[in-house]
């Protein structure tokens, strides 16, 4: 017997109750008949009697049918609460898919730091022509490697979480020229032939304003996915910025490749697939673009729509427009090579890493500043009670005391309160949640590993040069 809900089980109960009070009516009434006299015994007691099998048919329906009901509550309670188990289970895996995420991320960055730092260093040495192309190539695939990192994380950033653009001053060109000629040795290295070009109109040259680490994701997500499906031929990239209204200025990316293609089925969901379109082209291709429904969500939340054509064997187009705000007489600042800083200034820094407080070491020299390393996050509380520093680096995930609780540790101390030394967290793990505790615990700024050299200078200008004017 089917499940009643429960409005039909409250009519059934109404209708019951109202059948008995009835009834209840009826036996006053044939009182009143036996009383006066108004009916034969014999009817009286003919219609008592029907009225009580009625009742207890009445009666023992209802009972069946809550007793059935309870049955059907108490298997519903059981498959909730088994779904409950499965929820939880499921959560737990989760958390621990993005434990382990965050883990390989943390080891991929660390290493990375050291070897894009090495790399640095030798650039500086004397080498021949042949050694410097050596080099060079081994600097391009450090950087695939850790556009490959960050865009892995910040996948799964996107698909598990709320994103807050951040939308600041840029000079799109010249972001873009550096991360293209990073696909350029890909292609070259896979026998493609890789091109973009930059339409513009006659403006005078003018920033934008929009999320660029976005812009570039979603990019870096296109081009890889171009370069995996293509066997031959070549990959263009297009950037037009032809097309202004007022302040504000259409820029639209094409990405095309002469690959695989895609069946027509799949590219009515392929925006919204997360594995099962990407599997069909993983039994010949190494790896699937799932990417792309990332990419369709980044693009959306910046006020844009992905667009996809494509012929099956053919090639495939992705292209998107944004609406960027210009930003009236601001230049971008120029990146040189020049120190920084004339006058020495003390900076602690804590590193657990050898080879990593080597780069660090080297970075900062080149800038002018004189270094005092600590091993864990006790060495550093210590040296800071003991010397003046002008600017703390703190790596937040080290032995004994991690940089967290050491930060806090220094934030605590009378010398602190009375200089405000400025602290900087550097990671490895360029996480949501790190960012948002460096933010609770009041540090200055964030710095992820690999150490980006125009990055650091910033910071070194915003808390050096700054500081060292105001005083």
């Amino acid at each position: 017997m089917r499940f009643v809900p429960g409005k039909k089980r409250v009519k059934l109960k109404t209708a019951i109750s109202s059948i008995l009070l009835a009834f209840v009516a009826g036996v006053i009434f044939l009182g009143y008949c036996f009383v006066e006299q108004k009916l034969p015994v014999k009817t009286i007691a003919i219609i008592l009697f029907g009225m009580v099998v009625i009742q207890v048919l009445l009666l023992q329906y209802f009972y069946k049918n809550e007793l059935k009901n309870r049955t059907k509550r108490k298997h519903s309670k059981v498959l909730i609460d088994d779904l409950k188990q499965k929820l939880a289970q499921a959560n737990k895996e989760a958390d621990f898919s993005a434990e382990y995420l965050a883990n390989i991320s943390y080891e991929f960055r660390t290493s990375l730091s050291t070897v894009l730092g090495m790399i640095e260093m030798l650039k500086k040495t004397d080498l021949d022509e042949a050694q410097h192309m050596q080099l060079e190539i081994a600097n391009i695939s450090s950087k695939y490697m850790h556009q490959l990192v960050n865009m892995f994380s910040s996948n799964y950033e996107v698909n598990n979480g709320d994103i807050v653009l951040n939308e600041v001053p840029f000079d799109l060109n010249t972001e873009l020229i550096n991360l293209f000629k990073v696909f350029d040795y890909q292609a070259w290295e896979k026998g493609l032939t890789f091109d973009y070009k930059f339409l513009k109109s006659d403006e005078p040259k003018f920033s934008l304003i929009g999320d660029e680490l976005r812009i570039q994701q979603v990019l870096i997500n296109l081009v890889n996915n171009a370069i995996k499906f293509t066997n031959k031929g070549k990959i263009s990239i297009i950037v037009d910025q032809t097309i202004a209204i007022n302040d504000e200025q259409i820029v639209t990316f094409y990405v095309k490749d002469t690959g695989v293609g895609m069946p027509t089925e799949m590219v009515k969901q392929i925006f919204n697939s997360s594995k099962t379109e990407a599997t069909v082209l993983t039994k010949e291709y190494r790896g699937g673009g799932l990417g792309l429904s990332t990419c369709h969500k980044l693009v959306k939340l910046m006020g844009g729509e992905l667009k996809i054509e494509t012929q099956e064997n053919e090639g495939t187009t992705f292209y998107f427009s944004l609406q960027l705000k210009k930003t009236l007489n601001v230049k971008v600042e120029t990146k040189v090579s020049e120190p920084l800083l004339v006058k020495k200034r003390n900076v602690l820094v804590a590193e657990d890493s050898r080879m990593n407080r080597r780069v660090l070491k080297y970075l900062l020299e080149q800038q002018g500043v004189d270094c005092t390393f600590a091993k864990n996050g006790v060495e550093a509380v210590e040296l800071y009670k003991l010397l003046d520093f002008d600017l703390v680096f703190m790596d937040l995930y080290m032995p004994d005391l991690n940089g967290f609780e050491a930060a806090k540790a220094i934030k605590q101390t009378d010398k602190y309160r009375i200089s405000k030394t400025p602290i900087i967290a550097v990671s490895a793990s360029d996480f949501k949640e790190d960012k948002l505790k460096v933010k609770e615990l009041g540090l200055n700024a964030f710095l992820s590993k690999p150490i980006d050299i125009y990055k650091l200078k910033d910071i070194l200008i915003k808390y050096l040069l700054a500081q060292k004017k105001v005083s």
